[in-house]
């Protein structure tokens, strides 16, 4: 079954890849279109929503827009409507909206896959330094996908060091950390099938203890820069008790972390509610929550909270 499990993975993703991408834009259309946003693909990984209609080239913006963006790094398999959701909260409060999203191949063989990803999303914010300031709002392996940026602007502090200077907050809801991987990516890919959830759990452990060197060791450097983080701006942890993919420990190891590097850092843990579904659970206290974190770090004022509240 482990010898077989690639072959039945590849297929997975192949199949689900295009097919869930096409899905995913054509709803997507039809939902940003009723709220009259504009949405532009910037690359097959990368999409900006706007009130505006964007033209960008090479990961560069036609028209330079001097407004806030906010980064949403979105959970495996990610639905364009829940997706949708969340960018309206920020469009609703003059942000755009890039969107990153990976699939699951791109999160096994990180090299050619999610690497590349967020070489393109840190080309893209130092590309258009008019988007300022920037919020990052991270889900699930959205965590694993920023500390491949960050490594990837550990490289070179010196250009990079400005673009860390744009970043005036992060949200980070269910992130997972590298032990979670065998947890999460099996439910993501095969959500209504328990059987097929355990054969690629399997087969995740043997990618995890094989590809060393192609794959773990780079979870492993990502997982780090993401605790030791290049950012100190406040952040605010979204999670709940029984979420296994997103556990309380896991999470709290990164706040501790970042504490002791002298990050301000709010906590909202919730009793019951389940991974990535925080908001869905609890829409207006999630909403009251994310609205006073941007407000006490001075992204929203009084009246806009009120407004999107209303």
């Amino acid at each position: 079954n482990i010898i077989k499990m690639p072959v039945l993975l590849s297929y997975a993703c192949r199949s689900l890849k295009p097919l869930a991408f096409t899905n995913n834009v054509l709803k997507a259309s039809v939902i940003i279109s009723a709220r009259n946003l504009s949405s532009n693909e910037v690359t097959k990984n990368l999409q900006i929503i706007s009130n505006d209609k964007i033209e960008v080239k090479d990961l560069k913006l036609s028209k330079p827009l001097d407004r806030p963006l906010v980064v949403l790094l979105t959970w495996l398999m990610a639905k364009q409507k829940h997706i949708q959701k969340f960018a309206d909260i920020y469009v609703n409060h003059g942000f755009d909206v890039l969107n990153v999203s990976i699939n699951p191949w791109q999160l096994l063989w990180p090299t050619k896959g999610t690497q590349l990803v967020s070489g393109d999303v840190v080309k893209f914010l130092i590309n258009n330094t008019s988007y300022n300031p920037i919020l990052v709002h991270g889900f699930s392996v959205g965590g694993y996908v920023w500390g491949e940026c960050l490594v990837h602007m550990s490289q070179n502090l010196k250009l990079y060091e400005p673009l860390i200077q744009r970043i005036a907050g992060q949200v980070w809801d269910s992130t997972a950390d590298i032990t979670e991987i065998p947890i999460g990516t099996p439910k993501a890919v095969f959500p209504n099938n328990k059987v097929l959830q355990a054969a690629l759990r399997k087969y995740m452990i043997y990618h995890l203890k094989t590809f060393h060197d192609v794959a773990t060791c780079h979870y492993i450097r990502a997982s780090q820069m993401f605790h030791s983080t290049l950012v100190r701006s406040p952040a605010i942890f979204f999670l709940s008790k029984t979420d296994p993919i997103g556990p309380v420990s896991s999470n709290k190891r990164a706040k501790e972390a970042w504490e002791g590097l002298g990050i301000k850092c709010y906590w909202k843990c919730w009793d019951r509610s389940p991974h990535v579904g925080h908001f869905r659970k609890h829409p207006q206290e999630y909403t009251q929550e994310l609205n006073g974190f941007l407000e006490n770090i001075g992204l929203i004022n009084q009246q806009q909270k009120i407004r999107v509240q209303n």
